[in-house]
């Protein structure tokens, strides 16, 4: 019986290092989606007490933020839908070789909805940085002028 255990526990490690690797991208998106949302919040505190020039900046920043929020909540929502299905996986990996039936067809489809999630929650972060400088280079723009960010 171990000998026919040993087998199915080494197919089984791939789908858990994937499944640790994601867990540390995880932590690391959830930081930054703190970190946007605290952002969020002191620019809304900031525009009930902003005059009108500064109020259409801080605006424009809070938007660009609302944004931000939704890309990574997307990012995060495919990072752990893949870590979901990852889990999935070696349940199936499990019950395939304790039931002898051949489910590699299933695996493979589940194997490739992990990776195709693992892309997209990783587009997504690509995304939200991009975004993220833009953000940057409009409070720059705002506070230095435009002529002198362009030079």
């Amino acid at each position: 019986m171990q000998e026919s255990i040993l087998p199915i526990i080494q197919l089984s490690i791939t789908p858990v290092i994937l499944i640790s690797g994601l867990g540390a991208l995880c932590i690391s998106l959830t930081n930054r989606m703190g970190r946007i949302v605290d952002r969020t919040r002191n620019l809304a505190g900031l525009i009930q007490k902003a005059n009108v020039e500064d109020r259409k900046h801080l605006e424009e920043q809070l938007l660009i933020m609302f944004r931000r929020a939704k890309i990574m909540r997307f990012s995060m929502t495919m990072i752990t839908s893949s870590m979901f299905v990852s889990g999935l996986l070696v349940m199936l990996l499990f019950l395939s070789a304790v039931s002898r039936l051949d489910l590699t067809v299933v695996l493979l489809g589940f194997f490739a909805t992990s990776i195709c999630c693992l892309l997209a929650g990783l587009a997504a972060f690509l995304r939200d940085l991009y975004l993220s400088l833009h953000a940057v280079q409009v409070e720059v723009i705002h506070a230095v002028g435009k002529a002198k960010v362009e030079s």
